[in-house]
């Protein structure tokens, strides 16, 4: 039984019919609990019944409910039951805020699958689910640990068709980060195929997702596109990807709209980060630094509290940025080599050169050219080689001046002085909407996506 479905099949009285509703459902199995007799068949139903509370929101009863069940599953000596629901308990522990016990939970978990005490479905289940809680943690190193597992496990399982399509995500997932985007790519499609024959599985949302951000990095946009529509018909929500597609394309204005209506309806410190690196860079680029600076203190607040080493690089990533857009070059420069760093110590040179062009533009705002020089090279150097043709693209000497109109010209130069676009509304006696609509039109001519960046340019064009 997969974990955490949102169509579990129920150890104790077969699946509930789809016209249950939850809180009859619930009832249902607490009432065939107790009826059960004190056994494993009982400490299935309290497994199911622990699903249950965590789809319903409660993830305080469903610890208690799985801690229940995995020690029903310890009496009587089932190890298929302790593992599922020590994984279980573990999840929920960690929406709870307690992410150290709950990753005990996990380990205990994973020692039982590698002590070989579990079947083969129930290994892979573990596997999966133990993947997904660690990457919603950020926890990069247990990720790339239980993938590589996962890996050599499904190649000795072939007819497991699911989880070797699970696998291949996580490995593409894997890759990408590594900088191997051909392979990454390739490994998404298996998974995609994998997964949509001959029945559409979850996962296949997943596998999509992550086909459309490796087109989207490569500057593939209709496919990338294509891609991202294709995860949500599968049922998985489209961003951030969707909302960084449209700023590459200088729509900042549905950007901004995107990511601004997926945060709201996103609850939870984890799922939030997942989001806020993107809300932030979106949210500059449209001038809109006091939300910039919300998010990144609140990406910094959730760092301090997981601890895991990307979400710290993401966190200095996005306050180095903000500290860059409010003219604190010097600060702004100390938190992205803090950035640069971290992101090398993960293996991450997409990220690295990134964070490296934004360490440019601070040398730059700090009369510092041969720095800003030597990193952009550096970072155009690592564009190049990724296949990371939109950035790269953006480094790229620019041409003269003339390919911005005189009212852009303005625009641009009073972003260089700072102002935001309700500021720079006022300065020109305009409406903010005819500012956004000028300043998307000045980064898809420049290939550009943040003001630092329009700033940068109008040093490197004399145009102050």
């Amino acid at each position: 039984m997969r974990q955490f479905s949102r169509n579990p099949a129920l150890h104790a009285g077969g699946p509930l019919p789809a016209e249950y509703p939850p809180g009859r459902r619930q009832n249902r199995v607490r009432r065939l609990l107790e009826r059960c007799p004190d056994g494993v068949e009982r400490g299935c139903g309290s497994y199911a019944y622990a699903l249950q509370s965590v789809f319903g929101g409660d993830a305080s009863g469903a610890e208690h409910k799985f801690a229940a069940a995995a020690e029903l599953g310890a009496r009587f000596g089932d190890a298929d039951l302790v593992t599922l629901a020590r994984v279980g308990q573990g999840r929920s522990l960690i929406y709870l805020g307690e992410a150290e016990p709950g990753l005990a939970l996990l380990d205990e978990a994973m020692v039982a699958v590698a002590a070989g005490e579990v079947s083969p479905v129930i290994v892979g289940d573990t596997y999966c689910s133990v993947i997904e809680a660690c990457t919603e943690l950020f926890d990069l190193r247990r990720v790339q640990a239980w993938t590589s597992e996962l890996s050599a496990w499904c190649d000795a399982q072939p007819e497991l068709v699911a989880f070797r399509g699970q696998c291949m995500v996580h490995r593409a997932e894997a890759l990408q980060l590594r900088g191997d985007w051909p392979a990454a790519l390739a490994e998404a499609r298996r998974a995609c195929a994998q997964l949509s024959t001959p029945l559409v599985r979850p996962a296949a949302g997943a596998a999509h997702y992550q086909e459309g951000e490796l087109h989207r990095l490569r500057g593939e946009f209709a496919a990338a596109e294509a891609a991202y529509r294709r995860a949500s018909a599968a049922g998985r929500d489209p961003q951030p990807g969707l909302a960084l597609l449209r700023l590459a394309e200088g729509n900042i204005g549905a950007a901004a709209t995107s990511i601004r209506r997926a945060l709201s309806e996103m609850a939870g410190a984890i799922p939030r980060a997942g989001l806020l690196p993107a809300y932030a860079e979106i949210s500059l680029a449209a001038g809109d630094v006091h939300s910039a600076r919300a998010a990144a203190a609140e990406l910094a607040d959730t760092a301090a509290v997981v601890r895991a080493p990307l979400l710290r690089a993401l966190a200095a990533t996005a306050d180095g940025r903000v500290l860059l857009a409010r003219g604190e070059a010097q600060s702004a420069l100390s938190r992205l080599r803090t950035a640069a760093s971290l992101w090398a110590e993960l293996g991450a040179p997409y990220e690295v050169a990134r964070v490296r062009v934004e360490i440019g533009n601070a040398c730059r705002a700090l009369g510092d050219s041969d720095g800003a020089a030597l990193e952009a090279d550096s970072a155009r150097a690592a564009f190049a080689q990724l296949g990371a043709a939109p950035d790269a693209a953006r480094l790229q000497p620019s041409g003269s001046a003339h390919v911005l109109s005189k009212r852009e010209t303005e625009v641009i130069r009073l972003i260089a002085a700072g102002e935001s676009n309700r500021q720079i509304a006022s300065a020109l006696v305009i409406s903010e909407r005819t500012v956004e609509r000028h300043v998307s039109n000045i980064f898809g001519k420049l290939g550009i996506t943040s003001r630092a960046a329009a700033t940068a340019y109008v040093y490197e064009h004399h145009l102050l």
